[in-house]
This record gives C-alpha cells, structure tokens and sequence, in this order.
C-alpha cells in the first residue's frame, strides 16, 4: 500500500474565522459536513462556501470551549462523523468521545428544505455498554471513529498503549443507532457486538491508536492513526507519527506513514471516501493540530492498495 497527499488547504469559514479542531468528515448534500471538536458548532463546507452549523445548544452559556481558557472539561468533543439514513434520506451522525457524560451525545444532522437541521441526544447508555465489551473503565473510553458498511457502524475507540489500552472497535446497528438518537429507541437497549483489537505498532516508543475509519466497498476499512504521547483519553500530547491502516476485519494488513506536509506531521482526525477506482481510493482527510488558534487542514489523499 502506497499513500500520496494530492493537494490540500486549509479551511475557514466565510466571514474569515477558522474552522479548528477538525475532527471528523462525512458527506452532506452537495458539499462535506466537518465536526469541530472544541465547539457545538460543525462546519458545512461546499464549493465557495464554508457555513457554520449549530448541532448542539450552548454548555454553560459557551458554544467553544479550550484548555488555555480552563474549559476544555465543558466541550461536547463531537469525534464520529458517519454517513446515515433516517426514513430514507441521507443523514450524517455525530458522536461524542464518550471519555465523561458531556461527550456521550449523538447528534443527527438532515436537510431540510436545503437547510441543514441537527437533532442530538444522551446516549450514555450505549457508551456505557461499548466500554464494558471492550473492558474498558468509563475515563478511558476515547471512540473516535467509525465506518459504515451496509446497515453497520464499527464504532472505533482510539486506544492508549501507555496506558494499556490497545485500539479497538465494536459494531451495532445503524437503524438502531438512528432511532436512538431521534428518540424511537431506547438508547439502553442498542445492542452492542464483535469486540475487535488491533495492533497498529509503535513509533519512537509512542503506539500508534486509531483516530478514523472508512469503509471500503469489500468490506475491508483504511483507519488513520496518529502515536500522540499522551498518558490518558483526554490531554493532548506530542504528535511523533501519523499513518494509514488497512485492516480486513481484526486482521491488520498494511500500516503506512502518511506524508509529512511541508515537514509538518499531521494529526488527521476525519477520513471520509470521496472514490473508488480500482484499486486507487481517494480520501478526503481533516486535520486537528491541536491548536485553538489555527485553521484547520484538508487533504486530498491518494492511496495505492496494490
């Protein structure tokens, strides 16, 4: 497996702020909805255009939140932008880190006569359920990714080798899932299955854990991965590496180092498929640099699986 950085910007919003903390990217309507992880606010990014959109309500009357400004304990930290379907048209899902009950929320953003509407909901419930098959304590809990394929999610939680924690997944239901966040279902009563770990390896020392995934037409699944020096699921930490993975159920087959931009190693948080040809995949990445100040990246990514 060969991966390429075809080109790339970074995002900002029309009036000029930065879109930050980028931390997920799926496809809405005719542009790409991108979760900001340090706001209730995503970002819906179309050809020109890059408008905010309100998911969630303000926490304690703050819609960002960081660490300099002794808030990060307060953010939503909205980490999974998955494609869905709610009564047959396209959706996107938005879930929380899960790492303390602010970010146990589900969010599902539909349009609306061209508008996009966000519906949220506590699903603590089934993040309890996810930590307890991975035997995972509740503050380490860190799922920030998942994958569609078919009527499934495989939910990814970003392990911590420091901390003894290896990456992993678990999959449910996308129609029950849905129905959770909408409020049809119980949220207790989704049902949680197929614990997979994976070994991603180490670089300079630091495990490389996951931080997103696609689906692959076949089934298989491209996870990116970043090594981040860091002793838990919540303080940011030093970046030595980041990569792609394939993986083919719990089997990984490929880990590759993704290409240093600029000589800046970037930390992509959000992959979503913009095409498959072949055995070419083109991705579309975001990028959380973990600085509340700077705009964050896009890149279009190029990967070779032969």
């Amino acid at each position: 497996m060969r991966v390429f950085v075809d080109g790339g910007r970074r995002l900002r919003f029309d009036d000029g702020t930065p879109v930050t903390a980028a931390s997920a990217i799926a496809p809405l309507g005719d542009g790409w909805l991108v979760a900001q992880d340090d706001a209730t606010s995503a970002a819906w990014r179309r050809a020109g255009s890059v408008t905010p959109v309100r998911v969630l309500p303000p926490v304690e009357g703050l819609d960002r939140f960081s660490e300099a400004a002794g808030t990060k304990g307060l953010k939503p930290d909205l980490e999974v932008a998955c494609p869905a379907v709610v009564d047959g048209e396209p959706a996107v899902l938005l879930l929380g880190s899960g790492s303390s009950p602010r970010r146990m929320r589900g969010v599902l953003v539909r349009l609306v006569d061209g508008e996009p509407v966000a519906t949220a909901a506590d699903l603590a419930p089934l993040y309890g359920h996810a930590a307890g098959l991975l035997g995972l304590p509740m503050d380490q809990l860190n799922l920030e990714g998942a994958a569609r394929h078919e009527d499934r999610v495989r939910w990814f939680h970003r392990g911590n080798l420091a901390a003894g924690f290896p990456s992993a997944s678990v999959d449910l239901s996308l129609e029950a899932l849905v129905a959770a966040v909408l409020g049809r279902a119980d949220a207790a009563a989704v049902r949680v299955g197929n614990p997979l770990r994976y070994d991603l390896g180490e670089v300079e020392g630091v495990g490389l854990a996951v931080t997103d995934a696609v689906a692959l037409p076949d089934g298989r699944m491209l996870l990116s991965a970043a090594a981040e020096d860091t002793p838990n699921a919540v303080d940011d930490g030093p970046v030595v590496a980041t990569a792609l993975a394939l993986v083919d159920d719990g089997t990984v087959t490929a880990v590759v180092p993704l290409p240093e931009v600029v000589g800046h190693v970037h930390k992509v948080e959000g992959l979503a498929l913009r095409a498959v040809d072949g055995a070419t995949v083109h991705l579309l990445a975001v990028v959380d640099d973990d600085d509340p100040d700077a705009s964050s990246a896009e890149l279009h990514l190029r990967v070779e699986l032969g």
